[in-house]
């Protein structure tokens, strides 16, 4: 499917281009309309049934033919440029939003000729207001009529006519036919609004690229001038065209095509979006316009408006900026001093707060959706979560993973294991998505919408990756952009938000701080009012003293410490808990006191610092391969700043329990591990190694 948007960028008048175009066209199956309209741009177009013989001789092939490769390649010589904008100035942020709502724009008239119109003056203020005096303006006269089409096509046209020499036979009294030839009294005449080199009259030859033209020709006339004169665009005419159109003449203010080019489509982009469609074959640089001052028929071709909106192209952005900006005025100091707001209510004592954000990170199998339905129901009877007593209020849980049957029953699960009589059930709300998911900058107007006015204190968001869309989790833009959501589900309907986000891989070896062990991009990290994150303790023999004390523990319990980042709040003590599921019961017997961590990257409480061999050992345990070995990697904590190290007294400790520190050369490249002292041969990745002593240092050459 060839981007019609191509055919923009390529001039019909060029021969060798147009037959290019029409077999590309004819190979990639496209129909005949599409290359006959783009033809009919061409000077020298002659016609529906001329263009349709040369099209039938154009011949579909396999062998060595012209594809819509050629299309693309042309439309790039004539100055496309793909969606990589990175060298210009895209303002999409600016106009991003719609501005003006069509259906409030009241429809005006559009002004007659004035009395006692002169059409000389009309032309001599366009051609001075648009053009220096050396520079060449392109025009066109002479018509060709398409009997099929029934419309006049441009058939001849002039690009050496200097605005000086025009502007001074103006001023002398000329009339414009004694100027720029005999008119063609059904057609008219045409014009081009920027001006030429005086060799040609394509993209090519344009000098400057100051103008743009806007055109609908769908809508009623009358309509169209309302809505271009509320949109506020740089337009300096507005040109009747004769017909059923207006002609704007656009201020861009452009430096070079390409700018030109990106700018057009910023102010078409923005027409659309506010209700004013404007015809796509209009873009081009070297466009003709209607000429005002000659008429078409028996109606003139004259100059409707004038500085229609701003002024510039900059001022126009700018006012867009204004319309955007709804954002709250500053605030003096000194005017609150004496009389500070109150802080908005805590949910969470210490934690969280309403209308702040909540992130729950960890590694999978952690149960954090059991822990987020815990949070619901603590918040909605008002009881105790982890320990910690929640305010009382209503929550809705936005369900994005289970299914709903499922997920009603984990609710009942938990308040059936937690012994909670369901008193106030009715303040949890659960939004069943599965399957029905979009993108969160989808997902959250329709969620404010829906429940703004219900008097909710969190929405609950279950899990987030379900509504990432096309973002790249590790693109610091497209989740700043994704946690900005978040901030206005809470802004607007006064809640806090609350979602979890998984670990990323190896994140408990690697990162000693919570908020870093998020996947995806450190934005997870800085966003959120409060981090806790789950990370998992070895419990094996403390699990049966549980079982002993806690008669029905189930066989696969497992034990983790919730650590915190908070913004608002001093860091809480981290506490240790049961996931026996479905619930994370708090280790209120201190059964947990004295548990390590299944990896050795983080320090929580009751962790030694001085990594030891039994948790080198416990940890090798967990991540050698069949041959007992381990990268280095695994062991190795990122300091304050970013420096990758191993734990203190690593070689030491790795000795105590039977590993050396080597050095292997797989391909010619080195890589550190952590091999059993008694190997002397091991096989790695597909090959074998053997052990060299070299030094104080052992290397392991690989040998086949």
């Amino acid at each position: 499917m060839i981007d019609k948007e191509l055919l923009n960028y390529i001039d019909p008048n060029d021969y060798d281009s147009w037959l290019k175009v029409g077999m590309a066209l004819k190979q990639e199956g496209e129909a005949f309309e599409i290359f006959d309209e783009w033809s009919s741009h061409d000077s020298k177009y002659k016609g529906t049934a001329d263009c349709k013989r040369k099209w039938d001789s154009f011949q579909r092939s396999s062998g060595d033919v012209v594809t819509g490769g050629t299309i693309y390649a042309l439309a790039v010589e004539g100055g496309y440029k793909p969606e990589d904008t990175t060298d210009y100035d895209i303002h999409s942020l600016v106009l991003d939003e719609q501005i003006i709502d069509p259906a409030f724009v009241s429809t005006e008239a559009v002004p007659g000729l004035p009395k006692g119109y002169k059409p000389e003056g009309d032309l001599l203020e366009y051609l001075t207001t648009l053009f220096e005096g050396p520079e060449f303006v392109g025009y066109c006269t002479a018509f060709r009529y398409d009997e099929e089409k029934q419309k006049w096509f441009p058939e001849r046209s002039v690009y050496r006519a200097t605005a000086e020499y025009l502007i001074a036979e103006l001023r002398n009294g000329k009339k414009i036919e004694e100027i720029i030839g005999t008119l063609n009294k059904d057609a008219g005449a045409y014009i081009r609004f920027n001006p030429l080199d005086g060799h040609g009259e394509n993209n090519s030859n344009v000098t400057r690229w100051k103008y743009c033209l806007i055109e609908n020709d769908t809508m009623p006339i009358d309509r169209q001038y309302s809505l271009l004169k509320a949109l506020n665009l740089p337009i300096e005419f507005i040109v009747s065209s004769g017909g059923k159109s207006l002609h704007a003449i656009t201020r861009v203010d452009a430096e070079n095509a390409q700018q030109y080019r990106q700018r057009v489509q910023e102010i078409y982009g923005y027409c659309r979006k506010n209700g004013y469609d404007p015809d796509q074959n209009d873009k081009n640089e070297s466009r003709f316009s209607r000429m005002p001052g000659v008429k078409r028929g028996d109606k003139w071709q004259y100059i409707v408006a004038r500085q229609v909106g701003a002024k510039s192209y900059q001022e126009w952005l700018d006012w867009c900026e204004e319309q955007n900006d709804d954002l709250p005025p500053d605030t003096n100091l000194a005017d609150v001093w004496n009389n500070l707001p109150p802080l908005k209510e805590e949910l969470i004592p210490g934690i969280l707060r309403v209308g702040h954000k909540m992130l729950v990170s960890g590694p999978s199998k952690a149960g954090k959706s059991f822990l987020l339905i815990d949070l619901a129901i603590s918040m909605a009877e008002g009881v105790e979560w982890l320990g910690m007593k929640c305010k009382q209020g209503k929550v809705i849980y936005v369900n994005l993973e289970l299914d709903g049957d499922s997920c009603f029953r984990r609710f009942k699960d938990i308040y059936e294991k937690r012994k909670l009589t369901p008193n106030n059930v009715k303040n949890i709300s659960i939004w069943n998505l599965r399957g029905k998911s979009v993108p969160l900058d989808k997902l959250a107007p329709r969620l404010i919408r829906r429940f703004k006015e219900q008097g909710y204190e969190a929405v609950i968001v279950d899990p987030i990756y379900k509504v990432l869309g096309n973002r790249d989790e590790n693109s610091a833009g497209d989740m700043a952009d994704f946690c900005n959501q978040f901030d206005k589900i809470a802004t607007e309907m006064g809640v806090a938000t609350i979602y979890c986000h998984h670990h990323s891989k190896g994140a408990n070896q690697k990162y000693s701080n919570a908020a870093d062990r998020s996947s995806g991009s450190g934005v997870f990290a800085r966003d959120p009012d409060a981090i806790l994150d789950l990370q998992e303790l070895k419990v094996t023999d403390i699990a049966e003293k549980y079982r002993k004390q806690v008669p029905d523990a189930s066989e696969t319990i497992t034990a983790w410490e919730v650590t915190s980042t908070l913004r608002e709040f001093a860091p809480m003590k981290p506490i240790r808990v049961w996931f026996d599921y479905p619930y994370h019961a708090p280790d209120t017997w201190n059964f947990l006191g004295n548990a390590s961590y299944s990896g050795i990257g983080a320090k929580g409480a009751a962790h030694d610092e001085k990594t030891s061999a039994q948790d080198i050992k416990n940890l090798i345990q967990n991540a050698k391969n069949e041959d007992g070995v381990v990268t280095i990697e695994t062991f190795m904590d990122q300091d304050e700043d970013g420096n990758w190290k191993l734990p203190p007294n690593f070689d030491k400790n790795l000795k105590k329990c039977g590993y050396t520190k080597a050095t292997i050369h797989p391909n010619g490249e080195t890589q550190i591990v952590c091999i059993p002292e008694e190997v002397i041969e091991f096989g790695f990745d597909g090959h074998r190694y053997q052990k060299k002593k070299k030094g104080n240092s052992i290397q392991w050459l690989m040998i086949e």
